[in-house]
C-alpha cells in the first residue's frame, strides 16, 4: 500500500532549455531546485512519476541534529533554519515543528554513547539535555514504566512526509520553476566531455548542469555514464496508526521501537535499522564494499526476497536514450512491507505504549532506502562528468536535512562559497577503500 501523499498539477510541456535540470523529485531534489530558483537560474525538474512518492513520503518525517555524524551535523543544522525560513517566504506548509526528539534506554552502553553524543554537540552549539533515570521515566510517562536514562533535543522536530515535497514543489513553481511529472530522465547528453543536456522522455532539455537526486534509481543511472557510484537499497517497513485521545510523545525512539505523531494525529510506527536487503545484481555487485555496514548492523537487517528484482532499480543493464527504460516501466518504487516487521512492529508498539492497543492500523507500506557503505550522501560535482553534479546515498537520513544539502548543491551549482566545507561529501571517496569510518548513529 502507497503511504499518504499530497498530489500537485505540475507543467504538462517540457522548455527547450535551462540553466539547471534536476532529476529527481524527492525532497532533495526539489529543495535544491527551489534554492537554484532563488538564485535566479531557469530550473526543471524531471520526475517519473509524482512528486515526493517514493522515500521522500514513506520515512518516519524526523528533522534532527541528535546523533548526527559529525560530517553531516552541519548540514542537519543549517536544515532546521531552512525548514523555518522556507515556511515563513512562502506560507507553504510542511507540517515542520520544532517538537523536539525524546530517546529512551535501559542500556547503559547506549545511553554513555548519547552521553558523548552530547558533549559532542554541545561543542558544536546543538542543544541536548542527557536525562536521569527520574527525567527520563517522567518525560516517557506514557509508557508506564521506569527508565535507566535518554536524551532529549528540544531544537529538533519532525516534518510531514505527505505534504513536504509538494509544498516545496508549489513553492519552486511560483518562483518560475518547471516541475514535470511523469516524466523520465533516460540519461545525459555530453558536448566536448561535459554535460550539454538532458535526455527525458519528451524530449531533451539542453543544460550545462544536470544534477541527480534519483535516491535508490541513482547507481544504475550513473551506470548509463560510465560511473560507479556503490550503492546499496534497503527495504524498510512502517505502519500508521488512528489518533489516539491520550496525549502520546510526538516524537520517541527505543531500542526496540519508535513512534512519531504526524500532522493529522495519525501516528506512524517503525524500528530503527530495520530493513531486509533484496537481493539484485547491483548488491551483489557492491556487497563486499558493504561488509563493514552490514556487519555493525546484522541485529536489524536480513535477506530480502524477489522484490528489487521485480522493482528494477538495481539493474546493471545498459539502456537506449531512445527507448523506455526501467524508471519507466517503474514510475514509483512501491514495494511490499515485510509482514512480519509490521506484525513485530505494532506488538511491540502497543508493549512500549498501552494506549496503542486499541489503535486502528490505517496502513502499511515500504520504501526504499538508498545508502551508501559509510552512511553519508554523496554530494558534488562527479570529476569525470564535468556540469553532472550527485546528490544521493542518504542512508535513511536525507529527508530531515533536505534543505542543507539542496542549499549545499546550490553553492555547489552557482559558485556560491558552500556553507560547509563539502570535502568528505565528496563523491571522490568512493574510489578508497571501503574498510573506512562508516556513520555511527
Amino acid at each position: 500500500m502507497s503511504p499518504p501523499l499530497n498530489l500537485i498539477n505540475t507543467s504538462a510541456k517540457q522548455p527547450a532549455y535551462a540553466d539547471a535540470v534536476v532529476i529527481g523529485g524527492g525532497i532533495i531534489g526539489v529543495f535544491t531546485a527551489y534554492y537554484l530558483a532563488q538564485r535566479g537560474l531557469s530550473v526543471v525538474v524531471v520526475e517519473k512519476g509524482r512528486i515526493g512518492a517514493e522515500q521522500s513520503s514513506r520515512n518516519w518525517g524526523w528533522c534532527r541534529q541528535l546523533n548526527r555524524d559529525e560530517r553531516e551535523l552541519p548540514m542537519a543544522s543549517k536544515a532546521l533554519e531552512l525548514w523555518e525560513q522556507f515556511a515563513a517566504d512562502t506560507g507553504e506548509d510542511t507540517g515542520f515543528n520544532r517538537c523536539g526528539l525524546l530517546y529512551l534506554s535501559d542500556d547503559e552502553a547506549q545511553i554513555a554513547q548519547w552521553e558523548r553524543w552530547h558533549e559532542f554537540g554541545k561543542a558544536a552549539g546543538v542543544p541536548t539535555q542527557v536525562l536521569s533515570g527520574r527525567d527520563a521515566t517522567e518525560r516517557g510517562r506514557a509508557t508506564g514504566r521506569t527508565w535507566k536514562g535518554g536524551v532529549f533535543s528540544p531544537t529538533d522536530g519532525t516534518a510531514d512526509p505527505s505534504k513536504a515535497a509538494p509544498a516545496v514543489a508549489s513553492a519552486l513553481m511560483k518562483l518560475g520553476g518547471t516541475v514535470l511529472q511523469h516524466c523520465a530522465a533516460r540519461g545525459i547528453e555530453l558536448a566536448g566531455g561535459r554535460v550539454s543536456g538532458v535526455v527525458t522522455e519528451a524530449g531533451t532539455i539542453k543544460t550545462r548542469t544536470a544534477v541527480l537526486a534519483g535516491g535508490a534509481w541513482a547507481s544504475s543511472f550513473c551506470r548509463q555514464l560510465g560511473i560507479s557510484f556503490p550503492l546499496a537499497t534497503l527495504r524498510q517497513s512502517i505502519l500508521r496508526v488512528a489518533s489516539q485521545a491520550q496525549q502520546l510523545p510526538r516524537a520517541l525512539t527505543t531500542s526496540r521501537v519508535s513512534v512519531t505523531r504526524r500532522s493529522d494525529g495519525s501516528y506512524g510506527l517503525a524500528i530503527s535499522g530495520r530493513g531486509r536487503v533484496d537481493p539484485t545484481p547491483q548488491f551483489l555487485r557492491f556487497a563486499l564494499k558493504f561488509v563493514p555496514m552490514f556487519a555493525k548492523r546484522w541485529r536489524n537487517v536480513a535477506p530480502g526476497g524477489l522484490e528489487g528484482l521485480r522493482s528494477g532499480h538495481e539493474t546493471l543493464k545498459k539502456w537506449r536514450l531512445d527507448q523506455p527504460t526501467p524508471m519507466e516501466r517503474m514510475r514509483i518504487l512501491n514495494p511490499r512491507p515485510d509482514a512480519r516487521t509490521i506484525h513485530k512492529t505494532f506488538e511491540r508498539a502497543t508493549q512500549l505504549l498501552p494506549a496503542l492497543r486499541d489503535a486502528r492500523i490505517l496502513n502499511a507500506w515500504a520504501g526504499y532506502v538508498d545508502c551508501t557503505y559509510d552512511g553519508v550522501p554523496a554530494i558534488g560535482e562527479v570529476p569525470e562528468v564535468p556540469g553532472f553534479v550527485l546528490a544521493a546515498g542518504f542512508s535513511g537520513h536525507g529527508f530531515g536535512i533536505g534543505p542543507g544539502a539542496g542549499y549545499l548543491v546550490a553553492d555547489l551549482v552557482t559558485g556560491a562559497r558552500p556553507f560547509i566545507d563539502p570535502t568528505s561529501l565528496s563523491p571522490q571517496r568512493f574510489d578508497q577503500s571501503a574498510w573506512g569510518k562508516v556513520a555511527e548513529f
